[in-house]
Protein backbone atom coordinates (compact mmCIF):
# COMPACT_ATOMS: atom_id res chain seq x y z
CA UNK A 1 0.00 0.00 0.00
CA UNK A 2 1.18 3.19 -1.05
CA UNK A 3 0.94 6.32 1.52
CA UNK A 4 -0.97 8.03 -0.97
CA UNK A 5 -3.83 5.23 -1.40
CA UNK A 6 -3.75 5.06 2.58
CA UNK A 7 -4.16 8.75 3.10
CA UNK A 8 -7.31 8.67 0.98
CA UNK A 9 -8.63 5.67 2.26
CA UNK A 10 -12.81 6.67 2.70
CA UNK A 11 -13.88 5.75 5.80
CA UNK A 12 -17.69 6.30 7.70
CA UNK A 13 -18.03 7.53 11.24
CA UNK A 14 -20.89 7.38 13.60
CA UNK A 15 -21.29 9.67 16.52
CA UNK A 16 -20.42 13.44 16.77
CA UNK A 17 -19.61 14.30 19.91
CA UNK A 18 -16.80 16.06 21.06
CA UNK A 19 -14.44 13.22 20.43
CA UNK A 20 -16.00 12.01 17.14
CA UNK A 21 -15.87 15.67 15.64
CA UNK A 22 -12.11 15.88 16.57
CA UNK A 23 -11.60 12.67 14.75
CA UNK A 24 -14.08 14.12 11.99
CA UNK A 25 -12.13 16.97 11.33
CA UNK A 26 -8.61 15.37 11.53
CA UNK A 27 -9.66 12.97 8.75
CA UNK A 28 -10.74 15.31 6.83
CA UNK A 29 -7.67 17.65 7.56
CA UNK A 30 -5.52 14.79 5.79
CA UNK A 31 -7.92 14.33 3.08
CA UNK A 32 -10.36 11.25 3.67
CA UNK A 33 -13.08 11.08 1.75
CA UNK A 34 -15.58 10.71 5.34
CA UNK A 35 -19.25 9.85 5.52
CA UNK A 36 -20.60 10.92 9.16
CA UNK A 37 -23.84 10.50 10.29
CA UNK A 38 -25.15 11.39 14.39
CA UNK A 39 -28.72 10.92 15.82
CA UNK A 40 -28.60 14.67 16.46
CA UNK A 41 -28.14 16.23 12.43
CA UNK A 42 -27.37 19.31 13.39
CA UNK A 43 -23.91 18.84 14.78
CA UNK A 44 -22.90 17.66 11.23
CA UNK A 45 -23.54 20.89 9.69
CA UNK A 46 -20.17 22.01 10.17
CA UNK A 47 -17.90 19.06 8.86
CA UNK A 48 -20.59 19.23 6.04
CA UNK A 49 -19.19 22.61 5.42
CA UNK A 50 -15.69 20.40 5.71
CA UNK A 51 -16.34 18.53 3.06
CA UNK A 52 -17.97 15.78 5.06
CA UNK A 53 -21.14 13.72 3.43
CA UNK A 54 -23.60 13.77 5.75
CA UNK A 55 -25.75 10.43 5.77
CA UNK A 56 -29.49 10.41 6.33
CA UNK A 57 -29.50 7.76 8.25
CA UNK A 58 -27.12 5.15 10.45
CA UNK A 59 -27.67 2.49 7.82
CA UNK A 60 -26.90 4.75 4.45
CA UNK A 61 -23.36 6.05 6.49
CA UNK A 62 -22.88 2.61 6.96
CA UNK A 63 -23.44 1.35 3.62
CA UNK A 64 -21.76 4.34 2.10
CA UNK A 65 -17.78 2.85 3.07
CA UNK A 66 -15.94 -0.36 3.81
CA UNK A 67 -14.42 0.72 6.96
CA UNK A 68 -16.87 1.96 9.74
CA UNK A 69 -15.53 3.77 12.80
CA UNK A 70 -18.16 4.14 16.10
CA UNK A 71 -17.89 6.95 18.36
CA UNK A 72 -21.10 6.79 20.27
CA UNK A 73 -22.65 7.13 23.45
CA UNK A 74 -22.51 3.52 25.51
CA UNK A 75 -22.56 0.27 24.08
CA UNK A 76 -26.37 0.17 23.56
CA UNK A 77 -26.28 3.05 20.85
CA UNK A 78 -24.05 0.81 18.94
CA UNK A 79 -27.30 -2.18 18.68
CA UNK A 80 -29.57 0.67 18.13
CA UNK A 81 -27.81 3.21 15.65
CA UNK A 82 -26.77 -0.45 13.42
CA UNK A 83 -29.89 -2.16 13.93
CA UNK A 84 -31.04 -2.10 10.13
CA UNK A 85 -27.59 -1.68 8.78
CA UNK A 86 -25.98 -4.27 6.45
CA UNK A 87 -22.85 -5.20 8.05
CA UNK A 88 -22.22 -7.82 5.56
CA UNK A 89 -18.21 -7.14 4.72
CA UNK A 90 -17.95 -3.77 7.03
CA UNK A 91 -15.28 -3.67 8.89
CA UNK A 92 -15.73 -2.41 12.33
CA UNK A 93 -14.01 -0.01 14.29
CA UNK A 94 -15.33 0.78 17.96
CA UNK A 95 -14.41 3.79 19.57
CA UNK A 96 -17.21 3.64 21.90
CA UNK A 97 -16.55 3.45 25.97
CA UNK A 98 -17.12 -0.06 27.02
CA UNK A 99 -15.60 -2.58 29.51
CA UNK A 100 -13.79 -5.90 28.04
CA UNK A 101 -17.03 -7.93 28.50
CA UNK A 102 -18.83 -5.22 26.32
CA UNK A 103 -16.58 -5.27 23.31
CA UNK A 104 -15.92 -9.83 23.74
CA UNK A 105 -20.05 -9.23 23.18
CA UNK A 106 -20.13 -6.64 20.49
CA UNK A 107 -17.13 -8.43 18.24
CA UNK A 108 -18.88 -11.57 18.47
CA UNK A 109 -22.30 -9.74 17.50
CA UNK A 110 -20.29 -8.20 14.56
CA UNK A 111 -19.03 -11.38 13.30
CA UNK A 112 -22.39 -12.73 13.16
CA UNK A 113 -23.71 -10.66 10.70
CA UNK A 114 -20.71 -10.62 8.42
CA UNK A 115 -18.25 -8.26 9.72
CA UNK A 116 -14.29 -7.87 11.02
CA UNK A 117 -14.24 -6.16 13.99
CA UNK A 118 -11.61 -3.97 16.34
CA UNK A 119 -12.37 -2.33 19.56
CA UNK A 120 -10.52 0.52 20.62
CA UNK A 121 -9.74 2.56 23.73
CA UNK A 122 -8.92 5.97 23.15
CA UNK A 123 -6.47 7.43 25.52
CA UNK A 124 -6.62 10.90 24.77
CA UNK A 125 -9.31 13.88 25.55
CA UNK A 126 -10.62 15.93 22.46
CA UNK A 127 -8.35 18.62 22.17
CA UNK A 128 -5.18 15.99 21.65
CA UNK A 129 -6.65 14.26 18.24
CA UNK A 130 -4.82 15.05 15.63
CA UNK A 131 -2.61 17.40 17.06
CA UNK A 132 1.38 15.74 16.83
CA UNK A 133 3.45 15.15 19.89
CA UNK A 134 -0.31 15.77 22.23
CA UNK A 135 0.82 11.78 23.46
CA UNK A 136 -2.28 10.92 22.74
CA UNK A 137 -3.19 7.17 21.37
CA UNK A 138 -6.00 4.58 21.11
CA UNK A 139 -5.08 1.45 22.18
CA UNK A 140 -6.75 -1.72 19.54
CA UNK A 141 -7.80 -5.06 19.98
CA UNK A 142 -9.55 -7.67 17.42
CA UNK A 143 -9.22 -8.56 14.05
CA UNK A 144 -5.48 -8.61 13.27
CA UNK A 145 -6.26 -8.26 9.96
CA UNK A 146 -8.85 -5.59 10.06
CA UNK A 147 -5.96 -3.40 12.22
CA UNK A 148 -3.17 -4.07 9.73
CA UNK A 149 -5.68 -2.95 6.52
CA UNK A 150 -6.40 0.10 8.21
CA UNK A 151 -3.46 0.98 10.66
CA UNK A 152 -2.08 4.42 8.47
CA UNK A 153 -5.91 5.21 8.40
CA UNK A 154 -6.45 4.79 12.59
CA UNK A 155 -3.02 6.78 13.13
CA UNK A 156 -4.31 9.22 11.54
CA UNK A 157 -6.25 11.29 14.62
CA UNK A 158 -3.53 9.95 17.44
CA UNK A 159 -1.15 6.86 17.88
CA UNK A 160 -2.56 3.04 17.05
CA UNK A 161 -1.39 0.63 19.69
CA UNK A 162 -2.74 -2.85 18.90
CA UNK A 163 -2.77 -5.03 21.96
CA UNK A 164 -3.97 -8.24 21.03
CA UNK A 165 -6.48 -10.75 18.81
CA UNK A 166 -8.94 -10.65 21.90
CA UNK A 167 -11.17 -7.92 21.78
CA UNK A 168 -12.11 -7.19 25.13
CA UNK A 169 -7.86 -6.16 25.65
CA UNK A 170 -8.18 -2.59 24.36
CA UNK A 171 -10.75 -1.91 26.74
CA UNK A 172 -9.07 -3.83 29.42
CA UNK A 173 -5.36 -1.85 28.86
CA UNK A 174 -7.68 1.32 29.20
CA UNK A 175 -9.41 1.14 32.55
CA UNK A 176 -6.40 -0.17 33.78
CA UNK A 177 -4.51 2.75 33.08
CA UNK A 178 -7.38 5.15 34.28
CA UNK A 179 -7.69 2.89 37.32
CA UNK A 180 -4.13 3.91 38.07
CA UNK A 181 -4.70 7.42 37.24
CA UNK A 182 -7.94 7.37 39.92
CA UNK A 183 -5.43 6.13 42.39
CA UNK A 184 -3.25 8.66 41.89
CA UNK A 185 -5.14 11.52 41.65
CA UNK A 186 -6.85 10.01 45.36
CA UNK A 187 -3.14 10.17 46.60
CA UNK A 188 -2.58 13.92 44.92
CA UNK A 189 -5.94 14.71 46.73
CA UNK A 190 -5.26 13.75 49.82
CA UNK A 191 -1.04 15.06 49.99
CA UNK A 192 -3.13 18.89 49.22
CA UNK A 193 -5.54 18.11 51.48
CA UNK A 194 -2.67 17.40 54.48
CA UNK A 195 -1.14 21.07 53.88
CA UNK A 196 -3.88 22.49 53.16
CA UNK A 197 -4.48 24.56 55.84
CA UNK A 198 -1.03 25.96 56.37
CA UNK A 199 1.18 28.59 54.99
CA UNK A 200 2.30 26.33 52.37
CA UNK A 201 1.59 27.72 48.66
CA UNK A 202 0.00 25.05 46.73
CA UNK A 203 2.07 26.21 43.64
CA UNK A 204 5.11 25.61 45.12
CA UNK A 205 4.12 22.07 46.61
CA UNK A 206 2.91 21.28 42.91
CA UNK A 207 6.52 20.78 41.46
CA UNK A 208 7.66 18.83 44.72
CA UNK A 209 4.39 16.69 44.44
CA UNK A 210 4.73 16.07 40.51
CA UNK A 211 8.56 14.99 40.46
CA UNK A 212 7.91 12.59 43.75
CA UNK A 213 5.51 10.56 41.84
CA UNK A 214 7.35 10.89 38.72
CA UNK A 215 10.18 9.24 40.33
CA UNK A 216 7.92 6.83 42.29
CA UNK A 217 6.43 5.03 39.05
CA UNK A 218 9.44 3.46 38.37
CA UNK A 219 8.14 0.94 41.20
CA UNK A 220 5.84 -0.41 38.24
CA UNK A 221 9.09 -2.35 36.59
CA UNK A 222 10.07 -3.78 40.04
CA UNK A 223 6.63 -4.75 40.22
CA UNK A 224 6.02 -6.14 36.75
CA UNK A 225 9.26 -8.45 37.30
CA UNK A 226 7.92 -9.48 41.16
CA UNK A 227 4.97 -10.78 39.16
CA UNK A 228 6.71 -11.84 35.96
CA UNK A 229 9.02 -14.27 38.23
CA UNK A 230 6.67 -15.08 41.32
CA UNK A 231 9.46 -13.43 43.68
CA UNK A 232 7.81 -11.05 45.71
CA UNK A 233 11.23 -10.49 47.51
CA UNK A 234 13.41 -9.22 44.48
CA UNK A 235 14.92 -6.15 44.34
CA UNK A 236 12.85 -5.02 47.67
CA UNK A 237 14.15 -1.51 49.13
CA UNK A 238 11.40 -1.04 51.73
CA UNK A 239 10.31 -4.08 52.89
CA UNK A 240 6.30 -4.23 53.78
CA UNK A 241 7.07 -4.52 57.30
CA UNK A 242 8.82 -1.41 57.28
CA UNK A 243 5.78 0.14 55.32
CA UNK A 244 3.40 -1.01 57.47
CA UNK A 245 4.82 0.41 60.35
CA UNK A 246 5.35 3.87 58.65
CA UNK A 247 1.84 4.00 58.21
CA UNK A 248 0.89 5.05 61.40
CA UNK A 249 2.55 8.08 60.98
CA UNK A 250 0.31 8.87 58.24
CA UNK A 251 -2.64 8.34 59.85
CA UNK A 252 -1.26 10.16 62.61
CA UNK A 253 -0.27 13.19 60.39
CA UNK A 254 -3.79 13.04 58.70
CA UNK A 255 -5.41 13.39 62.45
CA UNK A 256 -3.21 15.92 63.37
CA UNK A 257 -4.39 17.90 60.27
CA UNK A 258 -7.59 17.42 60.30
CA UNK A 259 -7.83 15.42 57.26
CA UNK A 260 -10.06 12.74 56.77
CA UNK A 261 -8.06 9.26 55.77
CA UNK A 262 -10.65 7.53 53.60
CA UNK A 263 -8.42 7.45 50.23
CA UNK A 264 -5.55 5.63 52.19
CA UNK A 265 -7.14 3.37 54.53
CA UNK A 266 -8.45 0.98 51.57
CA UNK A 267 -5.04 0.82 50.44
CA UNK A 268 -3.40 0.63 54.06
CA UNK A 269 -5.58 -1.89 55.22
CA UNK A 270 -5.01 -4.39 52.42
CA UNK A 271 -1.08 -4.01 53.45
CA UNK A 272 -1.81 -5.12 56.83
CA UNK A 273 -4.13 -8.35 55.59
CA UNK A 274 -0.71 -9.09 53.76
CA UNK A 275 1.54 -8.45 56.62
CA UNK A 276 -0.57 -10.60 58.80
CA UNK A 277 -0.34 -13.36 56.05
CA UNK A 278 3.34 -13.68 56.79
CA UNK A 279 5.17 -11.44 53.93
CA UNK A 280 6.86 -8.95 55.70
CA UNK A 281 9.86 -9.36 53.64
CA UNK A 282 8.15 -8.26 50.48
CA UNK A 283 7.17 -4.99 49.01
CA UNK A 284 3.42 -4.12 48.12
CA UNK A 285 3.17 -6.45 44.84
CA UNK A 286 1.36 -9.19 46.87
CA UNK A 287 -1.20 -6.71 47.84
CA UNK A 288 -2.34 -7.61 43.64
CA UNK A 289 -3.30 -10.75 44.88
CA UNK A 290 -5.15 -10.06 47.73
CA UNK A 291 -7.50 -8.00 44.58
CA UNK A 292 -7.77 -11.08 42.79
CA UNK A 293 -9.15 -12.74 45.89
CA UNK A 294 -12.81 -11.78 44.61
CA UNK A 295 -15.17 -13.47 42.26
CA UNK A 296 -13.97 -13.05 38.98
CA UNK A 297 -17.04 -11.59 37.02
CA UNK A 298 -14.77 -10.25 34.51
CA UNK A 299 -16.38 -12.19 30.96
CA UNK A 300 -19.93 -12.07 32.84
Amino acid sequence: MTDSIAQSRPLTLLGLGAMGTALARTWLAAGHPLTVWNRTSARADPLAAEGATVAGSAAAAVAANRLVVLCLLDDASIGEALADADLTGKDLVNLTTSTPGQARARAEWAVSRGARFLDGGIMAVPPMIGVPGAGGYVFYSGSPDLFDTHQHTLAVPAGATYVGEDAGFAALHDVALLSAMSGMFAGMAHAFALIRKEDISPKDFAPLLAGWLSAMSASAHTAAEQLQSGDYTKDVVSNLAMQVAGNVTLLRTAEEQGVSPELLTPYLDLMERRLADGHGDEDGTGVIDLLLHRPDSSRA
